[in-house]
């Protein structure tokens, strides 16, 4: 593994205690150029952890609060009348930062929604008629609450599906818990967060990541789980396309974390769940988890 990403996943297990899986997965996610979406109830570190990605990564951050009254133009930015040149200047909405923080994205409209639908997908929004690109790296952290809970407008499958992964966080274990209760402020602890990675670095990693290798029979596994989606009465409906680019991408983040330098089954197997989980729903059943989703492709698509 490069240095300094062993040294920020280190480094931000410091900050969010116990979630050392969960951490690996939204650095996977990011290495893959992929959106992230959290999913959990309030107060277990969904924002905490988007703020330690950002500063450790060196990135310009942008929170952006999501509520029922919040309109696209809050987000994207809007023309402004000049009285001095009589002419219109565009004001920047928080879109145009590296990082994004999507802040209880399903307590908005889905009009406000949708306004992020053609930044995560082209990194670009267009705005009275003019296309602007938005900053490179791009990244959307987007957290959520369940959905049943008051207040809530779930997002469409449109727009889950411009996320990469959807991870959750999950109540801390007792040991991390005593720890967390015993120590230092989070927040004061992610201003002396040191910037393990910079941006430049950061695109080379990718680019790295883009040449680790994918066997033929690693990719007849891939399409073998794909199929069965589309194939089986276990699910609704099966993956897309796009879901498989996402699947292998995220496959080859996960092998570079792990140093190496080809993707193997297991990798495919780990980023299952967060991957597709959210992409896919059982046929006959109320909402589930992603491991529970996926149970049926792991359990029954053999390996070749």
């Amino acid at each position: 593994m490069h240095p300094a990403i062993d040294k920020l996943l280190e480094t931000a297990s410091t900050v969010i205690l116990g979630k050392h899986h969960q951490i690996r997965l939204a650095v996977c996610c990011l290495l893959s150029r992929g959106h992230l979406l959290i999913e959990d109830v309030p107060g277990v570190g969904k924002t905490i952890l988007s703020h330690t990605l950002a500063n450790l990564l060196g990135l310009n951050y942008q929170r952006i609060q999501f509520t029922s009254d919040l309109l696209p133009a809050d987000i994207v930015g809007s023309s402004i009348y000049d009285a001095n040149s009589h002419s219109f200047r565009f004001q920047a909405g928080p879109i145009f930062h590296q990082m994004i923080l999507a802040d209880e994205i399903n307590r908005s409209t889905p009009k406000a929604q949708s306004a992020l639908l053609e930044a995560m997908e082209e990194h670009q929004v267009t705005i009275d008629g003019e296309t602007r690109p938005l900053p490179e790296p791009f990244f959307v952290i987007a957290t959520q609450n369940p959905n049943y809970q008051i207040g809530t407008f779930p997002l469409p499958e449109s727009q889950l599906d411009r996320f990469l992964m959807r991870i959750t966080m999950g109540y801390p274990d007792s040991r991390s818990e005593r720890a967390l209760l015993r120590g230092e402020a989070r927040l004061a602890l992610l201003g002396r967060l040191p910037v393990c990675l910079e941006a430049s670095e950061l695109k080379k990693i990718q680019e790295d990541i883009n040449q680790i290798f994918v066997s033929d029979p690693l990719l007849d596994y891939l399409q073998a789980l794909i199929r069965y989606t589309r194939e089986s009465a276990d699910y609704q409906s099966g993956l897309s396309p796009r879901a498989g680019l996402a699947l292998l991408n995220a496959a080859r983040a996960w092998a570079f974390l792990e140093g190496r330098d080809a993707v193997l089954p297991e990798d495919v197997q780990v980023v299952l769940p967060p991957v597709a989980g959210h992409r896919l729903k059982l046929a006959a059943s109320a909402e589930t988890d992603s491991q529970t989703t996926v149970f049926p492709l792991l359990e029954r698509v053999p390996i070749p």
